[in-house]
């Protein structure tokens, strides 16, 4: 009876008096954000930077991995570790040497931090004009963040490396990769071109985040003699190339999205013998070889004055 007269005044207390500190490991993430600005406002950072982290944190090997790339540098004045070193990115010390305290920002996907709040501490040094387009990009309103993509206590990070950037995107864009392995594509499998040649990832002014203002203009980076202008102007290529193509592959010649001569006649279907439907190849002599290319060979256009079939 006794024992029960003890737990149920316990009981009570705990009702009237609530703790007041919450293990931060517990905390929801509006909670743990709002310690985290609270600490910021403190602004308590310890007087021995990286060596107080390092006293416990120094036998987990990724995180040694910082003094491998740049981020670790210390002899480069823009690295953090020149700095404010490891409080640079997971912010003021505090008293989280004491027991874990006090929370530190963390960089992963069991981070209850927002991918925006994460992103955040990134952007306060990669600012420039590359990013300047993220706040409207696809990967920043479907919350992906930047630790996502990238590795930032690594020698090499592979967001950065043309030889492991194509197998970075590729983890989320399946069907990209499955396009790039089709019989007609760009090099991307073999590491020759890289999805950052035609993209950026960070995003840009265009639907697809292409480093170009149009479609066109991009694809003539490389097909600059497919840009013209030329005297006979064919309208679908000038317009947009994905009219007839598509850019990551396709089981078509040239990445065509069908075959010719189906392609040509899902424009040309009255006009004189385009109009004859051809169902399969070497029929006629309208379906031979290249088919309707046998004969209209400079199907992106024509400088020739006799050139607006486009035939030379």
């Amino acid at each position: 009876m006794a024992k029960l007269m003890v737990v149920a005044f316990l009981t009570m207390l705990i009702n009237i008096f609530p703790a007041t500190a919450t293990p931060w490991e517990n905390l929801d993430a509006k909670q743990l954000e709002q310690q985290l600005s609270e600490k910021f406002t403190k602004g308590e950072y310890s007087p021995k930077g990286a060596d107080s982290c390092l006293m416990c944190h120094k036998k987990n090997t990724q995180v040694m991995d910082i003094f491998q790339g740049v981020h670790g540098d210390l002899n480069n004045s823009r690295s953090p570790m020149a700095g404010m070193q490891c409080e640079a990115c997971h912010g003021p010390l505090g008293l989280h040497n004491r027991g874990g305290k006090e929370p530190m920002i963390s960089f992963s996907p069991d981070s209850k931090l927002s991918p925006q709040s994460q992103n955040s501490v990134c952007q306060g040094c990669h600012n420039d004009p590359k990013q300047m387009a993220w706040h409207n990009s696809t990967h920043n309103l479907e919350e992906v963040a930047c630790v996502d993509c990238h590795q930032i206590h690594a020698a090499k990070d592979p967001a950065l490396d043309r030889l492991t950037v194509n197998e970075t995107c590729t983890a989320c864009h399946s069907s990209a990769k499955a396009d790039m392995n089709k019989r007609s594509s760009h090099p991307l499998k073999w590491d020759q071109m890289t999805c950052i040649d035609c993209h950026n990832p960070h995003g840009s002014m265009t639907e697809s985040a292409l480093i170009k203002p149009s479609l066109n203009e991009t694809c003539a980076e490389c097909h600059a003699e497919k840009r013209g202008p030329f005297l006979w102007e064919h309208a679908p290529v000038v317009e947009d190339c994905s009219s007839c193509h598509t850019p990551h592959g396709s089981v078509n010649d040239s990445l065509l999205k069908a075959r010719v001569p189906q392609l040509c006649q899902q424009c040309h279907a009255d006009d004189g013998h385009a109009s004859r439907l051809t169902n399969q190849a070497g029929q006629d002599a309208f379906s031979a070889g290249k088919s309707c290319l046998n004969c209209h060979s400079k199907i992106h256009g024509s400088n020739h004055p006799a050139g607006s079939n486009f035939a030379r």
